[in-house]
């Protein structure tokens, strides 16, 4: 159903006060008067400045310059006609007018005559809450942007130098803006270098961030990196290569739906949280972390409507990805809390099954003893992986995207005996050797080298031994079937070497 659906579903209703919430005022006016247009019904605007004025329909507008005359006027108008009243919300901390409009409501209800208020927010005094119904006016869509930025590129001396796919995606990222935010920014892409292009999607992207800092449980980030920063993965790198275009109206019209998200499970320091931050910068989305613990408030309710406000923000900025990071620390079951984290939980939960807008989730987690059942269950994500232990190659491969990430070439080392000797340790173990070996080196006004890389290797108690029992409980997980594995499987043979390999790795000092 569109908006003017909705509206002129609600006038027919005999609904007598409406508030529509929306920034863009113009853009409201315009359906509004289609929606009266189409209906024939007179409509009329006001506000303190102009009084009333003539929207749809014809006759002569009433005199009222101040906002109790204007409520006044309404209540003798002639039948079938809506009232618009602009900025009204700024008059109800007015307790006369704000008695006013509810004794009018009142009376409105055997008559065919309704109010509108358009406001940017959706605060309603506590008195009207029970006369009136909120509208969110949703943001301009796709359509209508591509209508923006026709009218834009069709100036004369306007140079494009878009792809199909470009062009596309460049409307996608502006997805989340007003009309206005969106006509400044694809003009100032325009004028930055005289040419509009594929590269100017990021520059849409960042102006994502001024509609993010809104929400204090959303942050945004900027998303740099590729699957060649992310050392190992293969399974899991090559789904995402297969979803890289799900968001294009090619995979629509192929009949795909959009992709709902993924979990990803497993030993902390095997690379989630740099996954989620790959995905990003692969599929070119802005990046949002939901920060679970921001969204708990000390007020009856608060925590349940951060929560809502947030989601929504994530809605409006769509297609996006939604990273809720170690999600087990604030959606476990067993707290203290009356009752508030599972709300909150219910309100995600729910978010995440009944969602319609592009919001990718990719969600993370150490431990899945602390996670509610039916939180990993089919439907509320596409899959499940689990980040295991990495593999001898993968042991490789990490070490040298850290050799190279800091500037080394990483054939002046030699990562095969590296990763033959630091079976068990995970990627950020594997980082930090490096950067311990650096240490070394610079201390000694030298080169650091592979031999410094394996001291450091020695000198670390890897998480596959300090904690033992909790990687073993979560391998057994991924072995009983539940997930599926992100990465080539370790074969057979280095699988049992792993327990008396950890023996040997707790004696060493």
């Amino acid at each position: 159903m569109t908006i003017e659906q909705e509206l002129d579903l609600y006038l027919r209703a005999r609904f007598t006060l409406l508030v529509l919430v929306t920034p863009e005022e113009e853009r409201a006016l315009q359906s509004l008067k289609v929606v009266c247009d189409q209906s024939r019904r007179r409509c009329l605007t006001w506000d303190v400045a102009e009084g009333f004025q003539l929207l749809s329909g014809t006759g002569s507008a009433p005199s009222a310059p101040d906002p109790k005359t204007a409520l006044e006027q309404i209540d003798k108008a002639e039948d079938n006609t809506t009232f618009v009243l602009k900025d009204f919300h700024e008059l109800w901390d007015n307790p006369q007018i704000k008695r006013k409009l509810r004794s009018v409501v009142q009376r409105l209800k055997f008559t065919k005559k309704s109010i509108i208020i358009t406001a940017p927010a959706d605060k309603i005094p506590e008195e009207l809450k029970d006369e009136v119904v909120v509208v969110e006016f949703p943001l301009p869509n796709a359509p209508e942007l591509e209508t923006v930025l026709n009218q834009l590129t069709q100036t004369p001396g306007v140079k494009v130098n878009l792809t199909p796919l470009g062009r596309e995606k460049l409307v996608q990222a502006a997805l989340g803006l007003t009309t206005a935010q969106a006509q400044r920014v694809f003009a100032k892409a325009i004028v930055r270098d005289g040419l509009l292009d594929d590269r100017d999607i990021d520059l849409v992207t960042e102006e994502k961030k001024q509609i993010i800092r809104e929400s204090e449980a959303l942050e945004f980030y900027a998303t740099h990196e590729t699957p060649d920063d992310v050392g190992g993965l293969g399974v899991l790198k090559e789904w995402l290569r297969l979803r890289e275009k799900a968001f294009t109206q090619e995979a629509r019209n192929y009949g795909l739906p959009a992709p709902k998200g993924i979990a990803l499970i497993g030993i902390p320091g095997t690379g989630k949280s740099l996954t989620a931050k790959m995905i990003g910068g692969l599929w070119r989305l802005p990046l949002l972390r939901l920060d679970i613990g921001a969204l708990f408030g000390s007020l009856v309710g608060e925590s349940e409507a951060r929560a809502r406000r947030a989601l929504q923000l994530a809605e409006t900025v769509a297609p996006c990805i939604v990273w809720i990071d170690e999600m087990e620390k604030g959606l476990a079951h067993g707290g203290l809390d009356s009752g508030t984290s599972a709300r909150v939980f219910g309100t995600i939960l729910t978010w995440m099954q009944e969602k319609t807008a592009p919001c990718f989730v990719v969600a993370t987690a150490n431990d899945i003893a602390s996670l509610p059942p039916e939180l990993l269950r089919k439907g509320r994500f596409d899959e499940i992986f689990f980040l295991d232990l990495p593999t001898l190659e993968e042991r490789q491969e990490i070490l040298t995207v850290h050799l190279r990430k800091r500037g080394r070439v990483p054939q002046d080392f030699d990562p095969a005996r590296l990763a033959r000797e630091s079976e068990g340790y995970v990627g950020a173990e594997l980082e930090q050797a490096i950067i311990d070996a650096m240490y070394f080196g610079f201390n000694a006004e030298r080169e650091f080298t592979t031999d410094d890389i394996s001291t450091a290797l020695q000198r670390q108690v890897p998480l596959s031994v300090s904690q033992r029992e909790t990687i073993n409980a979560l391998r057994d997980w991924l072995r009983e079937g539940r997930a599926q594995s992100a990465s080539f499987q370790e074969t057979r043979e280095a699988e049992q070497r792993f327990v008396p390999l950890q023996l040997d790795l707790k004696s060493q000092p």
